[in-house]
């Protein structure tokens, strides 16, 4: 493209420091040429020559900006969203994208009317330790998937003060790691059957759910999702079971640590994991496969060949919609303890199925 795509960063917390800003600035075409935050210096100390707004309505009327990125508390990505989409701009929600599936759907609609497009960061997508899974399983390797468990689990044990563990609306770890596991399962599987919900409170101190064990019914397949901030050690990331034969995964992607420890994306050993896929045959015979690298760049970099005409929009609204009604019922599901089925209309779910095809 002739000029750089502009995007405006609306939150320079966890999301937005950690996430998005490293992973535009390092695609090419890309210019992260704004961020809003109320700490000017905290982001000056990151990004010194970047324009800062005091508020997000006020990044959203800059009219120099080709894309919104949302990188706030969950209870505001579907409000601000609106204001953007209705300002005309490009939309990126980072997940979940709304807190239920009315506000969801509502935005689907929004997005469908407006002139700008609409897409949630839904980023592990592009994780090494989920590419080699998918591949494993695409390739036929275990057959027929009969069971599948994915795990994300931390040792966290003392509660942080911050709004991801409060007791306010978009808190938990259900919200917070959930989409990921959902998102990652709806590629592989699409939409469940039924969805068994079970959240608890294990911290002292706790304030919302940090213990998240949702079974995904699809029939003969059952899929097991599990997060965790008690579980010294961590557990196995991946786990598959098949007509003809198992996968283990036990290592995590290292993007997220290797931003955190300070590795510009894209740099040398970016993304590379060395922890191999365990295949295990139907002899009981095992085999360590390499993993390929992951790279969460590969979603901005599809943003930007979408915003050029030449590829699709990255996790399109429709299969963000998808993962938030499997959110909803996983919390409907914990509450009544019993079995929920997904509230989508016939029309959600050919189009659902259609965007992951």
């Amino acid at each position: 493209m002739p000029h750089p795509i502009r995007l405006g960063l609306i939150g320079y917390g966890y999301a937005g420091k950690t996430f998005h800003a490293p992973l535009i600035r390092a695609t090419p075409g890309l210019e992260l040429a704004a961020v809003a935050s109320r700490d000017a210096a905290k982001v000056h100390a990151d990004l010194p020559h970047i324009r800062v707004h005091e508020t997000p309505a006020a990044l959203i009327a800059d009219d120099s900006l080709d894309v919104v990125v949302i990188a706030t508390p969950n209870d505001t990505h579907a409000p601000l969203a609106a204001d953007a989409l209705r300002a005309g701009r490009h939309v990126v929600i980072d997940k979940p994208m709304a807190l239920d599936r009315a506000e969801a759907r509502a935005l689907v609609a929004l997005a469908d009317r407006s002139t700008g497009q609409l897409s949630v960061f839904h980023n592990r997508r592009w994780d090494s330790d989920y590419l080699a899974v998918k591949q494993a399983i695409d390739n036929g390797l275990v057959g027929e998937v009969t069971h599948f468990e994915s795990h994300i689990d931390r040792y966290r044990p003392a509660v942080r003060d911050r709004w991801r563990e409060s007791a306010g609306p978009g808190a938990g770890i259900w919200y917070d790691l959930g989409p990921h596991l959902v998102d990652q399962v709806l590629q592989l599987f699409g939409l469940p059957e039924r969805v068994h919900g079970a959240l608890a409170i294990q911290r002292a101190g706790g304030l919302s759910d940090d213990w998240a064990h949702v079974r995904l019914d699809y029939g003969a397949r059952q899929v097991i999702l599990h997060a965790s901030m008690l579980v010294a050690g961590g557990a196995r990331r991946f786990v598959v079971h098949g007509t003809r034969g198992s996968l283990i995964k036990a290592g995590a992607d290292r993007q997220e640590a290797q931003i955190l420890a300070g590795m510009i994306p894209g740099a040398i050993g970016w993304g590379e994991d060395a922890d191999p896929l365990i295949a295990i045959d139907a002899h009981g015979e095992a085999r360590a496969l390499p993993v390929a690298a992951g790279d969460q760049r590969r979603y901005y970099a599809a943003l930007r060949d979408a915003i050029a005409g030449h590829a699709p929009w990255p996790v399109r609204p429709i299969e963000a919609l998808a993962t938030m009604a499997v959110i909803e019922a996983g919390f409907a599901s914990g509450r009544e303890g019993r079995a929920v089925a997904l509230q989508l209309t016939d029309a959600e779910r050919l189009a659902s199925a259609a965007a992951r095809a």
